[in-house]
């Protein structure tokens, strides 16, 4: 189906085995971003990566993703993933976040050449962002892992 990832099954034909990757995780809404967290890795894992070039990086919200992924792409790092949760309150403040950290993340993306993915859930309230790391609609993390190997596959073609 256009527009969705499949489950992560098996290996990706790019040998990931060298590869380096380093996840950046919000841990604002733990609950939430570590469940996310724990989808990329081990999707990761199952395309071929190898744990000891998984790296983590946790900042304090999602508003740091940006520059933890920027940090994570300075270095020997070849994708780097960004996981965070933000959750609709009763202020605007939600909406300025989500936009920066899109923006933020794009602009990583841009700058540094590198596959940085955007696995920021940015929902309504708790139950959606549940169903979204590990519940009932898959798990958003693992879905970022699939984006950055599909990226540095198209890269390397």
């Amino acid at each position: 189906m256009p527009g969705t990832l499949p489950s992560v099954t098996s290996a990706s034909p790019l040998d990931l085995s060298k590869k380096q990757f380093t996840i950046v995780v919000a841990d604002w809404n733990e609950e939430i971003t570590h469940a996310l967290f724990q989808g990329a890795y081990a999707a990761l894992l199952a395309l071929g990566a190898r744990k000891k070039n998984i790296r983590s990086l946790h900042v304090p919200g999602s508003f740091e993703l940006p520059l933890g992924a920027q940090w994570a792409a300075g270095k020997s790092t070849d994708a780097v993933i960004c996981l965070g949760c933000v959750i609709q309150g009763d202020t605007p403040h939600f909406d300025y976040i989500c936009q920066a950290v899109a923006k933020g993340i794009m602009d990583v993306n841009l700058r540094t050449n590198k596959p940085v993915a955007f696995g920021v859930l940015t929902v309504l309230n708790k139950k959606q962002a549940i169903d979204r790391a590990g519940g009932k609609l898959g798990n958003k993390g693992e879905e970022a892992a699939q984006t950055v190997v599909k990226m540095l596959e198209i890269k390397h073609r």
